[in-house]
């Protein structure tokens, strides 16, 4: 089995891949992000740029060790105020009904999806260990005095 350790590495590398691309792409080719925004979004243009700048930065907070954690925890937030371009994305697909299979497969799959892609940059950030929890005890002392500390880690 993986140690918690290897997989966090695997997936920020993942997330650091995934991000930094979708920066460059927002950047460079902003014409279907913009389609995709939601009208109430004041200034689209400039909203797709800085979403761009935000997924570019993430990628590399994620890399840097000092930057991790804030990183695994903005892109968290990120994944989830682009949400709504999102849902709205789905709608205009499938909307009048004549979605195709492919587009109804990629959005039934993809808005369920996103709980996942928040977990996963707090997970990469080291935020979150679940499910890789360490070994703990409900009643384990603490080193301060005799009584029992619920959910410390025991000393190896």
């Amino acid at each position: 089995m993986e140690s918690p350790e290897r997989g966090r590495g695997r997936l920020r590398r993942a997330l650091i891949l995934f991000y930094a691309t979708a920066g460059v792409l927002h950047l460079t080719l902003p014409v279907p992000f913009l389609s995709i925004t939601p009208h109430w979004v004041p200034w689209p243009a400039e909203v797709i740029m800085l979403t761009g700048l935000a997924e570019l930065f993430g990628a590399l907070g994620l890399s840097t060790p000092a930057l991790r954690r804030a990183a695994g925890i903005g892109l968290a937030l990120y994944a989830i105020c682009v949400y709504p371009a999102n849902i709205k994305q789905a709608i205009d697909a499938l909307g009048t009904g004549h979605g195709t299979a492919l587009q109804w497969a990629y959005h039934l799959l993809r808005l369920p999806l996103q709980p996942l892609i928040v977990w996963a940059a707090l997970f990469a950030g080291g935020t979150v260990t679940w499910p890789c929890r360490q070994k703990t005890s409900p009643l384990t002392v603490d080193d301060t005095g005799p009584e029992p500390v619920v959910g410390r880690a025991l000393p190896r």
